[in-house]
């Protein structure tokens, strides 16, 4: 190679590094701000699932602590506490006040507070910020706990949707629906309902027996391979 051409090529490295400096300094904030982004958003990710982990732990205790309580009034009275200071507390928050209000539900009916399990039920059930599978086991249990004293239509709307195909709790659901017609004195839709539900897949065998006590209390036969 001749020094011409030795000397083209070295022009032409320091042009190459010219253009390569000057791109950077026009453009590398861009490069830094994305460092600096992605740091940034691993600490902010780390200190959030720190401080999810302490209020889950803190959450945790506070139950196991009021469901200690001797008095299954004081133990509601905790719980109630825990559903409020949980409101509105940010991510996480719901799961947590859904847990605590089906708690506080149950509580509520064994000290024959039927009024307030239902309220606590239908908070959970009415907050669309909850995965379905809570909404949907919330509505199915304050219909089965409020009974008579929920109007019968409204029960009845409040399980249509639950009993859908695919749903969760499809079946649970079309037995209540059922129940409803016997309710109603309509016994041959609720026969007819029964029966239909008894073909239903992956019934329990609770549910099972169920079906079959309630056929032949409305006069029908249950069939062999029901059993």
């Amino acid at each position: 190679m001749s020094n011409t051409d030795s000397f083209i090529d070295e022009v032409n490295e320091e042009l190459k590094r010219d253009r390569l400096f000057g791109l950077m300094r026009k453009y590398g904030w861009i490069a830094v701000v994305a460092v600096l982004g992605i740091v940034g958003f691993a600490a902010w990710n780390e200190w959030s699932s720190a401080r999810e982990e302490a209020a889950a732990q803190a959450f945790g205790d506070a139950v196991i602590a009021a469901l200690e309580h001797d008095d299954p009034a004081t133990q509601r009275d905790a719980l109630a506490a825990i559903a409020t200071e949980q409101a509105g507390t940010g991510d996480g928050a719901q799961g947590r006040l859904a847990v605590v209000n089906m708690l506080l539900a149950e509580q509520s009916l064994e000290q024959g507070d039927r009024e307030q399990a239902l309220t606590a039920l239908q908070a959970v059930a009415e907050d669309q910020d909850l995965p379905a599978s809570y909404r949907q086991l919330a509505a199915l249990k304050r219909v089965i706990i409020g009974g008579d004293a929920l109007a019968l239509d409204e029960r009845e709307a409040a399980l249509e949707p639950l009993a859908a195909p695919g749903a969760a709790y499809r079946p649970l659901a079309l037995e209540q629906l059922a129940l409803l017609r016997v309710e109603a004195g309509d016994d041959d839709a609720a026969l007819e309902q029964f029966r239909a539900l008894s073909s239903e897949p992956d019934l329990t065998g609770g549910l099972r027996r169920r079906i079959q006590q309630m056929i032949v209390i409305l006069g029908g036969e249950v069939d062999s391979d029901l059993g």
